[in-house]
């Protein structure tokens, strides 16, 4: 199954590691990436975008040439972003093996004293954001003078992010002989300029585009709180005429409790993960392309190979890790030339995470409410009178006409309708089998301070400012606040959500190589 993979050199136990994760063949650019970085002294330039697998690209091969034995940081990665840290780390971490090498994300937002433990106690591969790795370099806590692997992820994030600078200090603590590598979804020419410092020489390696999202598939979120998401997931699907969908989990734990519970509230459901049995996935799986059950329940790893042509929906019960793993869920909707529905449930502290999965991915996910109890028995009623009709209108039903002239003689015609419907869909039409959903709302208290690159010899002033992010940016004014200007630039504080639709919106109408309005940074002298 792994044959692939076993040809680009990889060893025994990264094949393991592979087939554990559920692994079956590399991406473009995993198999034009691995053979080379195998091989000593070759820098890399990589064209790709989030979702071609490009981690495992130079995740495996530093997996593949550190040394377990070694009492230094060997390999640094600086990606733009805390959660594109914490996935680096997560997905190198688990494609290890047996191999024992100690990876460790360092961010801004988390404990310093955390990160300093981790680091004394040593550390092989560090991934971190420039401003965090930057700090740690000035404490004299982070040596990395002698790594032999520099690896710059998302290059063009951070070029749009304003951390080229700070990449390029990070850059001048290197001594001696080492590896670059540089992946990118768009390769700039102030990029272009970065690798040609740094990287005298390096192969050009080109992934073939692939879409970050599927254009036939909508896309929601439900705002919900933990607890009710059972009943949300069970309302979406009652609320469709014929639900045939993957739920996916973040955990085995979580994939054993909600098929079961849903098995307890009468739906076909099966779960699948890491601790199944091949004999037990093929069974379910063939239940499941079969339609002899409509619900599949899986976390990532369990659903990769998959391959299911006409599912309606997949529904993200746990917000995905990162944008890779979103893109990949979804993409298994709006196949076949089929339209499908995403839906994502988000708990109130997961707006931020939500906001950076759109703005990686460029998708729009809109924001909808869960289907009301009055509702979905509405659509159910209207599903049963049709079927009914349809059944009166066919021969199916010529066997019981007698039947039914007795019971129409001896009883009024509406109440035995009435007590055929109870019979056969009172449990159906129950609304007392439904929960009540309180109503959640994201958590919108925590705000952002921007940077905007104007001040007073611009003749900005608090007014002129809020008005320029207003028309730019179509938000409300209120939502601005704290504006600070100085000689040279200036400052407001927005919250969260209104910072990403600020960011968005001057990052497409800019006109120059620097950002006009980018996310301040903490302890930067301007």
């Amino acid at each position: 199954m792994l044959e692939k993979f076993k040809k680009l050199g990889l060893s025994d136990n990264t094949l393991e590691a592979l087939k554990r994760k559920g692994f079956e063949e590399p991406t473009k650019i995993q198999e034009q990436t691995i053979p080379l970085l195998l091989k000593p002294d070759i820098n890399v330039v990589g064209h790709a975008q989030t979702g071609t697998g490009k981690t495992a690209a130079f995740g495996l091969p530093l997996i593949e040439t550190l040394d377990e034995s070694s009492k230094t940081v060997q390999a640094i990665i600086l990606t733009p972003t805390r959660e594109l840290a914490l996935q680096v780390a997560e997905e190198i971490n688990s494609l290890k093996g047996k191999k024992r090498l100690e990876i460790v994300a360092i961010y801004g937002g988390q404990s310093m004293d955390q990160q300093l433990r981790r680091l004394r106690k040593g550390v092989d591969i560090v991934v971190g954001t420039p401003g965090r790795v930057k700090d740690h370099l000035q404490r004299k806590s982070l040596r990395i003078e002698n790594v032999s692997s520099v690896i710059l992820d998302e290059a063009d994030e951070m070029l749009n992010m304003g951390f080229i600078d700070d990449v390029e200090d990070i850059l001048s603590y290197v001594k001696g002989q080492k590896r670059m590598l540089l992946f990118s979804a768009t390769v700039p020419e102030r990029i272009l300029r970065l690798a040609k410092k740094y990287m005298p020489k390096y192969h050009l390696v080109r992934a073939q585009q692939e879409k970050l999202t599927v254009s036939l598939t909508d896309q929601i979120y439900f705002e919900v709180s933990r607890s009710d998401k059972l009943e949300a997931l069970c309302r979406i699907i009652d609320s469709e005429a014929s639900f045939y969908g993957l739920i996916f989990c973040r955990t085995k734990v979580d994939v054993d409790q909600v098929s079961q519970k849903l098995s307890n509230r009468g739906y076909d459901s099966e779960g699948l993960h890491g601790d199944i049995s091949q004999n037990q996935r093929e069974r379910i799986l063939s239940k499941f392309k079969e339609q002899r059950i409509n619900v599949l329940v899986a976390t990532d790893v369990a659903a990769r190979g998959i391959d299911i042509n006409n599912l309606s929906h997949v529904i993200n019960y746990s917000l995905p890790q990162n944008p890779e793993s979103y893109v990949h869920r979804i993409g298994r909707t709006g196949r076949a030339g089929k339209e499908g529905t995403a839906i994502t449930f988000v708990t109130s502290d997961e707006y931020r995470k939500l906001a950076f999965i759109k703005r990686v991915t460029k998708t729009d996910i809109r924001k909808e409410k869960i289907p009301g109890v009055d509702q979905i028995i509405k659509s159910k009623k209207l599903r049963i009178k049709d079927n009914i009709s349809s059944i009166a209108k066919s021969s199916e039903s010529d066997e019981y006409i007698k039947f039914a002239e007795e019971l129409l003689e001896e009883n009024d015609s509406t109440k035995i309708v009435s007590a055929f419907i109870k019979y056969s869909f009172g449990d159906e039409l129950n609304i007392r089998s439904y929960n009540k959903i309180r109503e959640a709302t994201v958590d919108m208290k925590g705000t952002t301070r921007l940077f905007v690159a104007k001040g007073k010899i611009d003749k900005m002033t608090p007014r002129k400012l809020v008005d320029m992010i207003k028309n730019v940016a179509k938000i409300d004014s209120r939502k601005i606040g704290d504006v600070q200007i100085f000689d040279k630039f200036s400052f407001a504080t927005v919250p969260f959500k209104e910072a990403e639709i600020i960011l968005a919106a001057f990052k497409r109408n800019r006109s120059t190589k620097k950002p006009l309005i980018e996310r301040a940074k903490a302890k930067k002298k301007r």
